[in-house]
């Protein structure tokens, strides 16, 4: 009866807006305040024993603040941008460019809800925009979305080898080929079904668009170098690799594509000048954008 007390309570928590980690943590709370003897130290001490020998776990967060820098300071457009300079040409091409964009936001967010709403909010109304159906645009989007589940640095591939006890970097390591895989598969299927039924395709922008787009995208693109790099080449652990990688994503959106903080430009204008304004390397810290997206 006790444990459908519990159940009870944590329904109704989720039922009046708490979110989930609340409404689980405080339940178990409550619970154990009415029905057991222990004290809320054991609680404490209880989860302090739960994290020792899975430090790994602690990536998760890191890398979830990565993705939310990048994708607020510019670097999921800027990804788009270069997919779309190199595969909207072909039939399909812009729903190709939206696979080939979530594989490289993938490699650098490890999550795949990230990944969605990053890519798909942008590449999704382009899609309807150019003509599309709304279920073909959504449906490719969620689909190349999932990606993130193989493609490393995984999130999903961190909590399992954590629960396993296997390596961070093997499971990584082994997502490389079956994610490259599983994203060509999906943008050749788009091809010959875009062809088979006459979707648009964008105009070839040359080769100067495709290397402009590259050195735009450069920045966020090197992250994967920095996670992958610095694990295998035994620089990071996983754990020090995904903080490294917030860092690093919060310093290219703050002060190199400048598309959040306080050197952002107003609406339409250019962002400001590093040189002009030094102030923003203390402020950028504490602008409202930062707090927001650690809010987020």
């Amino acid at each position: 009866m006790e444990a459908l007390y519990l159940f009870i309570l944590v329904i109704l928590l989720l039922l009046v807006g708490v979110p989930i980690a609340v409404s689980l943590g405080l339940s178990s709370i409550l619970f154990l305040l009415v029905y057991s003897d222990s004290s809320l130290a054991s609680v404490a001490q209880t989860l302090f024993s739960a994290f020792e020998g899975h430090y790994t776990l602690l990536a998760i967060p890191f890398f979830i603040l990565a993705s939310s820098f990048m994708s607020t300071g510019g670097v999921a457009k800027r990804i788009i941008r270069f997919s779309i300079a190199c595969v909207g040409h072909f039939h399909g091409g812009l729903a190709i460019a939206g696979v080939f964009a979530c594989m490289m936001f993938a490699a650098l967010s490890g999550s795949s809800p990230a990944t969605v709403v990053a890519i798909g909010s942008i590449v999704i109304a382009a899609m309807r925009k150019v003509g599309y159906s709304k279920d073909f645009a959504a449906g490719v989007i969620c689909n190349a979305g999932t990606l993130g589940i193989l493609i490393p640095p995984s999130i999903v591939m961190v909590v399992y080898a954590a629960a396993t006890d296997v390596s961070v970097g093997r499971m990584f390591l082994a997502g490389v080929i079956p994610g490259l895989l599983a994203g060509t598969m999906l943008m050749v299927a788009i091809y010959f079904y875009a062809r088979y039924k006459g979707m648009p395709k964008g105009e070839w922008a040359g080769w100067t668009e495709v290397l402009g787009a590259a050195r735009a995208a450069s920045w966020g693109l090197f992250l994967v170098v920095i996670i992958l790099g610095g694990i295998y080449g035994g620089y990071f652990t996983p754990t020090e690799a995904a903080a490294v990688a917030s860092v690093y994503a919060f310093i290219v959106s703050m002060y190199i594509y400048r598309d959040m903080g306080p050197l952002k430009g107003t609406a339409g204008g250019a962002p400001l000048s590093l040189a002009k304004h030094p102030q923003a390397l203390f402020t950028a810290w504490f602008h409202k954008d930062t707090r927001q997206t650690l809010f987020d």
